[in-house]
């Protein structure tokens, strides 16, 4: 069963009246409902507020990075592990081929089911994640493999283990290894950026979000109870935050917005799988046609600007 949201009831009638003319194999009332789905769709999603756009960052049926990597990848082997502690499910890793290119993608993962998620930690990674997605980065470097990022999490898991085994210590790690590394890297952020549970595989050379995703330093959630003890301020606080894809583009924080579907990727899965496919693609191809030192300049003029002001 599809999930909608509040501002979805409209369309999730539509929908059933759709199907319900299908099974009648009245297709002039599917032509006409259409019609009529295509307009509300548009009246919906083109005037949707910073706290709805949370909302489908969030929603369940949005695709997450293995239903991506299912789509868009072929000849695909996973790597597991970190070489020192353990496997950390919350961090995939994945060597195959998108289009004609070999590729490692390296991904947050969230799960669905509550079997599921508790296997993922709710895309939650520990230091052992982020170590595994590093050792992933530095075995393509090694071979001149380009690397595919997508970032989804609420933020690197903050549990006393994950503290133990130096949390803090990983993810800078990832910052200072992947600034440096020498093979072409594109990080896109399919649904929510929290926190440097998301820098620490956001660093790249090409830095991109899908339509309806978030990237923020704390969730709204968490600003609220700080800011005005109370949690249940979160829309105030997303307002307040400019946490979108549109603010981010507007700040020059990101390089690009991935137009994933106006109805969002949880309606048309294959569609922002091509999107996100079709954007690295063409961001592989601008990178190659650059020199190593070019590229490598390119980044890390990159990195360094963000803080800039003007009086």
């Amino acid at each position: 069963m599809a999930t909608y949201l509040d501002f979805e009831h409209k369309i999730k009638f539509i929908q059933e009246d759709i199907i319900s003319a299908q099974v009648r194999h009245n297709y002039a009332e599917v032509e006409e409902l259409t019609k009529t789905l295509d307009k509300e769709v548009e009246k919906i999603y083109k005037n949707l507020s910073d706290f709805q756009k949370l909302q489908l960052a969030r929603h369940l049926d949005r695709p997450y990075a293995l239903d991506y990597i299912n789509i868009i990848m072929r000849d695909k082997y996973e790597i597991h592990g970190d070489r020192h502690f353990r496997d950390d499910a919350a961090i995939i890793c994945y060597m195959g081929y998108i289009g004609d290119e070999k590729v490692m993608v390296i991904g947050e993962q969230k799960g669905r089911g509550t079997k599921n998620k508790l296997k993922r930690n709710f895309g939650m990674p520990h230091p052992e994640g982020y170590r595994k997605a590093l050792r992933a980065a530095k075995l393509a470097e090694k071979f001149g493999i380009p690397i595919l990022m997508l970032v989804d999490t609420p933020g690197a898991y903050p549990g006393l283990g994950a503290e133990e085994r130096n949390q803090s210590e990983a993810i800078a790690r990832n910052l200072l290894e992947l600034a440096e590394i020498k093979t072409p890297t594109v990080s896109i952020v399919i649904g929510e950026g929290g926190s440097g549970g998301a820098l620490a595989i956001g660093v790249a050379d090409r830095f991109a979000m899908m339509r309806y995703s978030v990237f923020s330093v704390i969730s709204p959630e968490g600003c609220s109870a700080i800011l005005w003890n109370d949690p249940k301020k979160a829309e105030a606080a997303t307002n307040a935050m400019k946490i979108t894809s549109a603010d981010l583009k507007e700040l020059d924080l990101i390089d690009d917005i991935i137009n994933e579907p106006l109805i969002g990727a949880h309606r048309e899965k294959d569609a922002a799988a091509q999107a996100i496919s079709e954007y690295f693609l063409e961001q592989l191809k601008e990178l190659r046609s650059m020199s190593e030192d070019e590229r490598m300049e390119a980044r890390y003029l990159k990195l360094t600007k963000p803080g800039a002001f003007a009086e």
